[in-house]
């Protein structure tokens, strides 16, 4: 019987049906079943992640893009792959587009681990023509040798960059170029510390998309285009530190959803906007080192997200605006060297929330009013170089909270209380009746003061009268 099996049609069979044959025996084992359904997939998995790259010619832009960039490695030999799974390449990113294909994504450069820029690296606009590029970052980048921003002469008609940062590069100048209007997926446009030169093209002010747009210290010309109301969905807006000129645009009343405005440091005139009361999410305010002057529109009150108010070193010489104390978020008041006149508002000692105010180097007169030493979170105040008078109306703990944060120099009529002399350091204010070009204080200035001197003369016109009792019977 043995011998007649051996015989028989099946060892005549096809290798490959033997194995098969062998392979589904093995199948019966359940264990053996359990571990083919977890292997098996893994496998699959990894043989098409190997065998899918992006398409050539995407590759062949990255790498004239890394090669006109950096030379911190052969990157055409060393990376041929860059999307392949465990690349090393560093400051890549890559997705699966709807090809079912991988695509660059994002690129950084300039800062560590990302690859570094050569001495000779020039701005590559072919950057522009990568079709699934999302983010971009240069920083400190160009540094030795001059490059503008340039757009290829076809650019990508349907862009998918959404953020473009190009900061810290001394040697990019040149003026914005208006095809930058061609990016309609631009979300954020960071475009700091460089030297870009020339006028905002209002091309810029076309990209509705954006949330972001900072274009600080440039040397950027020009007044700020009235199509800055156009971008009805931006956050924050940065255009300090240039040589802007004019007036600030009304059309910025148009930014409902701004929250963040920067325009200090340029040559701006003019009054601040009535619309600006209906900037209603907006928390930090910077209109510093300008050339605004006039009254504060009434409608500032309405401000109630206001967090930061810097407006220091403009020629104002109006009032201070008592709207300010209605602000309940105000943590930080930057006001000094503008020509504010009058009295400091009461108004200011209801900021519960303010921990910084700088009224110095004003023309501010008449009494400190009481109350600032019962805001919790104040830890600078400076009230220096102006026309104040009276007994300094704070508590000894103030005084010694504040420290060397409390200026109250340059106001010869201001004097401190003769008890806190020794318990605090110095704040620049004389100390009551120790000057003799004082200015002479008014009933009323010691009677409203919390800590007045009036304990001080009590004792020393005791003591002089037990002095001269003495004197009276030593003569007798």
């Amino acid at each position: 019987h043995s011998l007649s099996l051996l015989s028989s049609p099946l060892l005549s069979l096809p290798l490959s049906y033997t194995k098969s044959m062998t392979m589904k025996r093995s199948l019966s084992s359940p264990s053996s079943l359990l571990f083919h359904l977890l292997i098996t997939p893994l496998l699959l998995c990894q043989a098409n992640r190997v065998s899918v790259s992006m398409p050539p010619s995407e590759a062949e832009t990255l790498f004239k893009i890394m090669d006109s960039m950096s030379s911190d490695q052969p990157w055409r030999h060393s990376h041929p792959n860059p999307c392949a799974p465990g690349s090393s390449w560093p400051g890549i990113e890559c997705k699966t587009g709807p090809d079912h294909l991988p695509h660059v994504s994002r690129l950084d450069f300039g800062s560590a681990p990302n690859p570094s820029c050569k001495p000779s690296a020039s701005f590559p606009n072919l950057i522009f023509t990568l079709p699934f590029l999302q983010s971009v970052f240069f920083f400190n980048c160009f540094t030795q040798f001059t490059t503008t921003i340039i757009f290829p002469i076809k650019p990508i008609p349907n862009s998918s960059l959404q953020q473009l940062s190009l900061r810290s590069n001394p040697s990019l100048s040149g003026q914005i170029p208006p095809l930058i209007s061609s990016l309609k997926s631009l979300q954020i446009l960071t475009l700091s510390q460089n030297r870009l030169t020339g006028e905002i093209p209002p091309a810029v002010f076309s990209l509705k998309s954006l949330v972001h747009l900072d274009l600080s210290y440039n040397k950027l010309t020009g007044k700020i285009p009235l199509q800055l109301g156009n971008l009805n969905s931006l956050v924050g807006l940065d255009l300090s530190y240039n040589s802007l000129t004019g007036n600030i645009p009304p059309t910025i009343s148009q930014l409902g959803m701004l929250q963040k405005l920067d325009l200090s440091s340029n040559s701006l005139f003019g009054a601040i906007p009535e619309g600006v009361e209906k900037l209603r999410s907006l928390s930090f305010m910077a209109l510093s080192n300008n050339k605004l002057k006039g009254a504060f529109p009434k409608g500032i009150s309405k401000l109630q997200s206001l967090q930061y108010f810097l407006m220091d070193n403009n020629p104002m010489f109006v009032p201070l605006p008592i709207e300010l104390g209605f602000l309940p978020k105000l943590q930080e008041v930057q006001l000094e060297n503008s020509g504010y006149s009058g009295v400091i508002p009461e108004s200011y000692t209801k900021l519960m929330n303010l921990s910084s105010l700088s009224l110095a180097n004003n023309r501010l007169a008449g009494e400190i009013p009481s109350g600032f030493d019962s805001l919790p979170h104040v830890f600078h105040l400076n009230l220096s170089r102006n026309l104040l008078i009276g007994v300094v109306p704070f508590d000894s703990s103030f005084l010694r909270r504040l420290g060397k944060n409390l200026d109250l120099s340059g106001n010869r009529g201001l004097c401190l209380n003769p008890e806190d002399e020794f318990s605090v350091v110095k704040t620049g204010a004389d100390v009551c009746g120790k000057n003799v070009t004082a200015v002479a204080l008014p009933h009323s200035t010691r009677k409203k003061s919390r800590a007045g001197p009036s304990r001080y003369y009590r004792s020393c016109f005791f003591s002089i009268a037990l002095f001269q009792f003495a004197l009276f019977r030593l003569l007798l």
